[in-house]
């Protein structure tokens, strides 16, 4: 394009609330009528003015971010192309249009030559010209690069993969490690030197990477306590003829709390801020509504019905800077024709005998050992006289409450649609560490 066939920008002075009062206006019948550019009427709604693209004519090209007019379609005969982009992000948008007219420009009659724009912003007293095609400035080591990848290259040899992959390259002269990259507005992706250094392997080749055995930096796994612990818990509750399940940590909030018969105080469960879905609202404080839905899903296959799991649950804690914490719990549920509570507490005792828990008023009840004992208690997620509490004594004397266990209320099971009597237990695996 030459100078007098740049196209000007203006802003179009138009108030939001005069579109409005007028049924017949365009920006009312976008927002009603279509439905591919109505989403983006939202990005300039709110705006007291409203920007349009002219040539020199005066004629609209573009009402951006909306809609491009048909007299600025390319054809097969078009010979000058202005390219506009539009965002909202100052440096994605310059991102894009780097590499948009940097791609372009090799199709031009001169190839690779690109004339450039002045913006000049009025209501900023801020001008500049786009696109900047000057490379970013960086810097990497040589002995970086040859430690991640297992070589002795010299600075020349570096130099010469890296011209290879785009980059201007050249040794720094007051540091022989280190080298002088100039990365091209091609490769936004370029954020460090470890990007450089990914770069010289490629360009070295994978399979020609010397293969080497880790020496000194050789480590041998071991397993978070908590993980080697839920572990242990479900492979025996596995052992015990239960099956595992693995439902999602995301639930709705009335299947945490109402559908439990259980209060929300506000303080407990941490809510998604914009859920997509009504499905998933809140980060679950328990893992009785997954495994309750789970049941619910296969109500019709063979009874009984024992399943587990033994995964995350979340809590607000205002103490901590993410403000919350997980937890780790271990649940089972048996569905059956009866309710099948002496099935989970049999369940109940196994695990606390394979984690080495005594039972309250048993020969190794003594004091200084660990044990644990039931309760009856009043939650109104079981059925009334057949919840208990579970409790346990730590070497020191203190006692700690673990976990719930009891058959589920009938009005726990409507909800879940569940037409049998269930039992379930839940505990904190984290008061055995």
């Amino acid at each position: 394009m030459n100078g007098k066939e740049l196209m000007e920008f203006y802003e179009v002075r138009c108030r939001v609330s005069s579109f409005y009062e007028e049924g017949t206006s365009i920006l009312r019948q976008w927002m009603q009528n279509d439905r591919n550019l109505g989403k983006y009427l939202s990005i300039i709604r709110d705006s007291p003015v409203y920007p349009v693209i002219l040539d020199a004519n005066r004629t609209v090209c573009s009402l951006p971010p909306i809609i491009n007019s048909n007299h600025s379609k390319i054809t097969l005969d078009t010979r000058n192309v202005f390219i506009e982009v539009t965002a909202t992000d100052r440096t994605k948008v310059e991102i894009v249009i780097n590499i948009l007219v940097a791609m372009f420009s090799q199709y031009c009659d001169e190839a690779f030559t690109v004339e450039p724009v002045k913006i000049v912003s009025p209501h900023n007293n801020e001008s500049r010209e786009v696109p900047d095609m000057t490379p970013r400035s960086a810097v990497a080591e040589i002995s970086y690069i040859n430690s991640c990848c297992g070589l002795s290259l010299t600075a020349a040899d570096i130099c010469t993969l890296l011209e290879k992959m785009a980059y201007t390259v050249k040794p720094s002269v007051s540091d022989p490690d280190i080298l002088e990259v100039d990365i091209p507005v091609t490769r936004a992706d370029v954020l460090h030197q470890c990007d450089i250094m990914e770069d010289v392997a490629i360009a070295y080749g994978y399979n020609n990477l010397p293969l080497t055995f880790p020496g000194k930096s050789g480590t041998i796994a071991v397993p978070l306590p908590l993980n080697k612990l839920g572990d242990i818990v479900r492979l025996e509750a596995a052992m015990c003829g239960w099956s595992e399940v693995m439902p999602l940590i995301l639930c709705s909030h009335d299947e945490n709390f109402a559908w439990l018969n259980r209060k929300d105080d506000g303080k407990t469960a941490v809510r998604l801020a914009n859920p997509k879905t009504a499905e998933y609202q809140i980060v679950r404080t328990s893992l009785l509504p997954g495994i309750l839905k789970t049941i619910r899903e296969n109500r019709k296959h063979s009874l009984p019905i024992k399943v587990f799991e033994s995964s995350d649950v979340a809590f607000k804690d205002e103490s901590l800077e993410r403000k919350s914490r997980n937890e780790r719990h271990f649940a089972a549920a048996f569905c059956g024709k009866t309710s099948g509570f002496e099935v989970v507490h049999g369940l109940l005792d196994r695990v606390m005998t394979m984690l080495g828990i005594g039972v309250w008023g048993g020969p190794e009840s003594e004091e200084g050992t660990e044990v644990y004992w039931i309760e009856a208690c009043d939650d109104e997620t079981y059925f009334p006289g057949r919840a208990a509490s579970i409790w346990r004594r730590y070497k020191d004397g203190k006692t700690k409450l673990i976990g719930t266990f009891g058959i589920l209320h009938p009005s726990v099971l409507e909800k879940f649609e569940i037409p049998y009597p269930v039992s379930a237990m839940e505990i904190n695996l984290e008061a055995f560490l």
